[in-house]
C-alpha cells in the first residue's frame, strides 16, 4: 500500500466531502481496523447528525477537499445567474447526471443542478424527485456559501435566493 501525500487538514478546519458536504474536522485518531493502524480523521456534520470516520491516507483520493475559495463561490453564485440549461434527455438519464454532479462535491457543479432545477413561482410545478434533488443541491450550495462567507445558513440561503430571483427579473 502506498501512501500518498497526507492533507494538510487540521481539528477545527471545515471541509468537503463529496457524498455528504460540508462537515467539521472533530479530531485525528489512531485506530486498530482489522489488525492494521489506521489514522482517521473524526468529521462531524452537525446538521445531518452523523460522524463520519475517514483514512487521512485516503482523504485526497476519495475527493475530500478544503472550502472553496471566495472567488469560486462568487463563481457559482454567478453560474446561477445564468439561463438553465436543461437538456432534452429522458428524466431518468439527467436525474443521474444531477447526483454525480450533486456528489462530485465540485461547487460549480452543484450550482449548475440549481440553476437548472431552479423554478420560479409562475412555471409549472416539479415532479417530487426534481424538487428532492434542487433541494439537495441547495442545501450543499447554502452549506458551503455559509461556512466560506462566515455567515449562517439562513443568510446564505437568503444570498443564494436573491440571487435566484434576481435572474427570473
Amino acid at each position: 500500500m502506498t501512501k500518498s501525500k497526507k492533507p494538510e487538514f487540521r481539528p477545527n478546519d471545515f471541509v468537503v466531502y463529496p457524498a455528504h458536504g460540508v462537515g467539521k474536522i472533530i479530531s485525528i485518531e489512531e485506530q486498530q481496523i482489522a489488525g492494521i493502524q489506521l489514522e482517521l480523521f473524526v468529521i462531524s456534520f452537525e446538521k445531518d447528525k452523523m460522524t463520519l470516520r475517514v483514512p487521512t491516507h485516503k482523504a485526497v483520493e476519495i475527493g475530500m477537499r478544503a472550502l472553496s475559495a471566495p472567488d469560486v463561490v462568487s463563481k457559482a453564485l454567478d453560474t446561477l445567474k445564468g439561463k438553465a440549461k436543461v437538456k432534452r434527455a429522458m428524466w431518468s438519464r439527467r436525474a443521474q447526471e444531477y447526483e454525480q454532479k450533486i456528489n462530485s462535491g465540485d461547487l460549480l457543479s452543484i450550482a449548475e443542478v440549481v440553476r437548472d432545477l431552479h423554478r420560479a413561482d409562475d412555471q409549472r410545478e416539479q415532479s417530487y424527485s426534481e424538487r428532492q434533488l434542487y433541494e439537495a443541491a441547495l442545501e450543499r450550495l447554502t452549506r458551503e456559501v455559509a461556512a466560506v462567507s462566515g455567515v449562517d445558513e439562513a443568510g446564505a440561503a437568503k444570498q443564494v435566493d436573491s440571487v435566484l430571483l434576481g435572474r427570473a427579473a
